[in-house]
């Protein structure tokens, strides 16, 4: 009975997980199509392809960029950025170049 509990709990935080990931993604989609979207009407309407260097250009694909960084450090956390175990796979990488570099 104990296991079958445990095994629920597991089972709905995975799929939590996965709707928070869904989420992300979805999240993302939108970032992408309403940014590309504004940023062509801005090029087609108001004066070309001079408008894509203008900063002003990307306001809304900055600062909803910010939001959406946030949103992936909620979803994924800082593993997001460098992984996990990160550090360990430096540090063996860095051991092993000295030991290529001391043997050549």
């Amino acid at each position: 009975m104990e296991n079958s509990n445990l095994e629920e709990q597991k089972y709905i935080r995975a799929k939590k997980r996965v709707k928070a990931i869904r989420g992300f993604y979805s999240h993302l989609a939108a970032y992408l199509g309403v940014n590309l979207f504004l940023i062509l009407l801005r090029v087609i309407s108001e004066g070309g392809l001079e408008e894509l260097w203008d900063w002003t250009t990307y306001n809304t694909a900055i600062f909803w960029g910010i939001g959406l960084g946030f949103h992936a450090l909620n979803v994924f956390g800082m593993g997001f950025l460098l992984g996990k175990d990160w550090e360990e796979k430096k540090i063996k990488d860095i051991m092993d170049k000295d030991k290529r570099q001391f043997w050549e």
